[in-house]
């Protein structure tokens, strides 16, 4: 329990750049050059991701399109709207500006892929549907979540110009589709090798979370933000995953769906995505504060890890239970019979 509630490495390397950050923050040349290596990085992680991602494993996850509309419709509509009434409850005392985006950028993020894979297996859930739904939030996360954070910021004034999508488009759906269609010859290499090539993914994730909170120290960002900040972003983002769980559950449950399909949606649909918030929020919001946008996406990441974890292994445990005993019923109806001959 304890291994389990704790940050995993990967968290403690992001607060690890956010201290170095607060402490050494990169300024003037150092910072473009960095910024340009960022760029590069981010493209080349979304090549890797389209390269390794197999059409076979998408096929094959399709044909559960009720199941799909539930995952999305909970990425992209249910988790805005709770974010939005989130966020309107809160009295600007309690919250920043930046903060109040960072809010809701997260909640127009796409789900994860390889920890809604992870636990959705651990659970004994649907692994193609989740594989399909995962992928196919993160596909439509390019187009879909810069179009949200227009709609949602537009209002205020804040929200993505045309030119701005486009660079979406070119820095993360261009490589990818590179990637896909090289994905015949390069897939099998780079599944065979995910594990030392993660590590792409993971230190573009670093530089750019160094970079923006570089920039965030530099402008003032630890005079701006405090103590009770910090806790209202973290009372914020339990209260809006605990609500996720409880929707995906009540409402899977209630549309028929099966125990597997049910376990899929509750992983797929609760979900956001860090490796791809991080250099989405480095393109929308370039020039502002980034780093207090991006604090309640990486608080988030860190509480959905400890809570999922803690939910797959007791949809695990009930699974197995069940299995037990069927296996003890059965053995009991055989038993009955041979005694009966």
């Amino acid at each position: 329990m304890l291994t389990r509630l704790l940050p995993d490495r990967f968290v403690l390397l992001l607060i690890l750049c956010v201290a170095l950050a607060s402490i050494l923050p990169v300024t003037g040349r150092a910072a473009d050059a960095l910024h340009d290596l960022a760029m590069v990085a981010i493209a080349a992680v979304f090549f890797l991701h389209g390269g390794r991602l197999s059409r076979s494993t998408v096929i094959a996850g399709l044909t559960n399109w009720r199941l799909h509309i539930a995952v999305l419709a909970t990425t992209f509509m249910v988790f805005p709207l709770l974010g939005l009434a989130i966020t309107a409850l809160l009295p600007d005392s309690l919250m920043s500006p930046a903060l109040r985006m960072g809010v809701l950028f997260l909640c127009v993020l796409p789900s994860t892929v390889q920890s809604s894979i992870a636990f959705t297996a651990i659970a004994g859930g649907n692994v193609p549907a989740a594989v399909c739904s995962a992928s196919a939030s993160n596909i439509l996360g390019m187009f879909v979540t810069p179009l949200l954070v227009a709609v949602l910021f537009g209002a205020g004034g804040q929200g993505v110009s045309v030119d701005q999508v486009e660079a979406i488009l070119l820095q993360l759906l261009v490589p990818f589709i590179a990637g896909q269609i090289l994905e015949p010859w390069i897939g099998p290499w780079l599944r065979r090798h995910r594990k030392p090539l993660g590590l792409v993914d993971r230190g573009s994730i670093l530089l750019v979370v160094y970079l923006a909170f570089a920039g965030a120290v530099v402008s003032g960002f630890w005079q701006r933000i405090g103590a009770v900040d910090l806790a209202v972003m973290l009372a914020v983002d339990c209260l809006l995953l605990a609500l996720v769980l409880a929707i995906t559950m009540f409402m899977s449950a209630r549309l028929g769906f099966s125990r597997e399909d049910r376990i899929t949606i509750v992983f797929c649909g609760s979900k956001k995505t860090l490796a791809s918030g991080v250099p989405m929020a480095n393109v929308i919001f370039a020039g502002r504060d980034t780093g207090a946008i991006l604090m309640p996406l990486m608080l988030f990441h860190q509480i959905q890890l400890m809570v999922c974890a803690v939910l797959a292994r007791r949809y695990a445990r009930i699974t197995e239970a069940e299995a037990v005993a069927e296996a003890a019923a059965g053995g009991d109806a055989r038993a009955a019979g041979h005694n009966a001959a």
